[in-house]
């Protein structure tokens, strides 16, 4: 009051009293320009997502070796469940039809395995000894080339790339530790994604139903109906991206059997293939990177010349998927554009290493169809979303858009 005193002349305090209660919150609204409030109000809601998610984020590091093995299983779910509910319409025993999909999922896992590390032992001790003469080779290449590189300048250089892709790869390595750093970290994590499959497969919707009754009343139609749509989503995926990296996988193998027909030899083909049907699980980059080990092993093997064929198949291989098969399989029910899942991956890789970029676009994929979801207001009318209605959903917003 005093200070009221204090800055009113006794001429303009006459007549004139404090305002009080809604009279002064009108005033103080008043006097803040609607851009400003505008502003003020989406500034501290943008604030509390960005700490949630912090606090989020924080949590799945610190239980990385629980949360990945859980993401692993839920994407084996997503391809398994389907299958089993398949063979339940067709009279199989409920008890077989969980069995048999895991089996065969075992099955198909250990047999790949066994055929990589079969073909690697008895392909090494050549592929070391080629590798050793091409690095020889080169080494010599650049000393009687017009660069006149010695011996310590290349030394010094091998030392200098070594330095920067131990850094770069830094985010890499801490990924895949976060799979296990030992023996036991990585029999743990296989056994709590094999458990946790099982559970999903026995006994996934009541699990699903628990969890949506952790919500508001109000909001559970809603929630439940997201979880559907992105579960579709999510199985949409898993097959159409199984599809690719079998493509890829197939394309590329062919390419380098076709390349050590031509040239005298091609070994590793089987495993080339098998890193890159594994790879091509990251998009975009995941089958790029293991098909040029293709290119390096053609290039350790065959020459220049071979490589170069190499380089050109695992290209050609990559534009059939990216302008394809990517847009063909995927369809409308996994709308993501191409620029959030090459920013995704590079996300996703930088946060967590491998696990992230495994991750990152699948995660992408079932938010942006749940956020549209909800936003649309289709959980009122298909509050049990198929696959069908999860297009409609994101063709619909598409075109408010």
């Amino acid at each position: 009051m005093k200070l009221w005193k204090a800055r009113v002349s006794p001429q303009a305090a006459v007549g004139r009293k404090p305002l009080t209660g809604p009279d002064r919150k009108r005033a103080i609204e008043e006097a803040i320009p609607v851009p400003v409030e505008i502003a003020g109000q989406w500034s501290w809601r943008i604030l509390v997502v960005i700490g949630v998610l912090v606090v989020f984020g924080y949590l799945i590091a610190t239980l990385k070796d629980i949360v990945v093995p859980f993401m692993v299983a839920i994407l084996v779910s997503a391809l398994l469940v389907p299958f089993k509910q398949y063979l339940q319409r067709h009279n199989w025993p409920r008890w077989l039809a969980i069995v048999v999909p895991l089996v065969l999922t075992l099955l198909i896992v250990g047999g790949l395995l066994f055929i990589v590390i079969a073909q690697v032992r008895s392909g090494y001790p050549d592929l070391q000894a080629r590798t050793v003469t091409a690095f020889d080779n080169f080494r010599t290449f650049l000393k009687t080339s017009p660069l006149q590189i010695s011996d310590a300048q290349f030394s010094s250089y091998l030392a200098q790339i070594g330095s920067t892709l131990q850094s770069d790869s830094a985010a890499i390595l801490s990924g895949a530790l976060a799979i296990g750093t030992t023996f036991g970290h990585v029999l743990t994590g296989f056994l709590l994604a094999l458990f946790a499959t099982i559970f999903i497969l026995i006994d996934g919707a009541a699990i699903w139903g628990w969890i949506v009754r952790i919500f508001p009343h109000r909001a559970r139609t809603a929630v439940d109906g997201a979880g559907r749509a992105g579960w579709v989503t999510l199985t949409a995926f898993v097959r159409a991206q199984i599809l690719v990296a079998a493509v890829d996988a197939i394309g590329i193998g062919l390419g380098a059997f076709v390349v050590g027909l031509f040239f005298g030899g091609f070994p590793l083909v089987i495993p080339i293939a098998i890193a890159v049907f594994l790879g091509s699980f990251i998009p975009v980059v995941g089958a790029v990177i293991t098909g040029a080990l293709a290119v390096i092993v053609a290039l350790l093997y065959d020459g220049p010349i071979a490589a170069v064929i190499m380089l050109a198949v695992v290209l050609g291989v990559q534009e059939l998927e990216g302008h394809g098969l990517q847009p063909f399989l995927m369809g409308s029910a996994v709308k993501v554009h191409g620029l959030a899942v090459v920013f995704a991956v590079a996300a996703g890789g930088f946060l967590a290493g491998i696990p992230g970029a495994l991750f990152a676009v699948p995660i992408v994929a079932v938010v942006n169809v749940m956020v549209k979801y909800i936003a649309s207001g289709r959980w009122r009318t298909l509050p049990h979303p198929e696959a069908r209605d999860v297009a409609l959903v994101a063709d619909v917003v598409s075109s408010d858009e």
